[in-house]
């Protein structure tokens, strides 16, 4: 199989890569330590491996890594730092919204993509936004009151 020459812009950091056209860009950006994408279920259902592609939120498992050749790649850890987190990773930990925290990444990336294009979102646009994030531990209250807090904040 040939190898595709590929660079990958992740949270402002350039990794030049040749990998073969099969492999997906979660699979690409585990591969260069960005463990904070999680490999959940490999087909698009639960979004634990979601990143910013140019802004949007999508299924790092549903692309392959060539078709995001040359794009910004923002992951959950690309959003802050332990020492200055970005509005929506404080208050996630502030309203106990990460219990496992397996699904937090791909949460905080979703509802960053909606507060991007929607800076005061009603609770059933946070909802949908999150729709495709699935978590088994809070029941989503925390979630969506840590967006809410996060969305005054702006």
């Amino acid at each position: 199989m040939q190898l595709k020459l590929v660079t990958l812009n992740v949270n402002g950091r350039k990794h030049y890569v040749a990998l073969p056209p099969n492999v997906t860009l979660l699979q690409a950006l585990r591969d260069l330590g960005y463990t904070d994408v999680k490999n959940g279920c490999e087909k698009g259902d639960c979004g634990a491996c979601a990143v910013l592609l140019n802004g949007q939120a999508v299924n790092s498992c549903l692309v392959l890594a060539w078709q995001a050749d040359q794009s910004e790649i923002v992951t959950n850890a690309g959003l802050g730092t332990m020492d200055h987190p970005h509005p929506l990773q404080e208050a996630f930990a502030d309203t106990g919204a990460v219990q496992c925290g397996y699904c937090t990444p791909g949460m905080i990336v979703a509802a960053r993509a909606l507060l991007d294009r929607n800076p005061h979102p009603s609770e059933d646009e946070i909802r949908a936004a999150i729709s495709g994030n699935l978590c088994r531990c809070t029941g989503y209250g925390q979630i969506i009151k840590a967006v809410q807090m996060a969305a005054d904040e702006k």
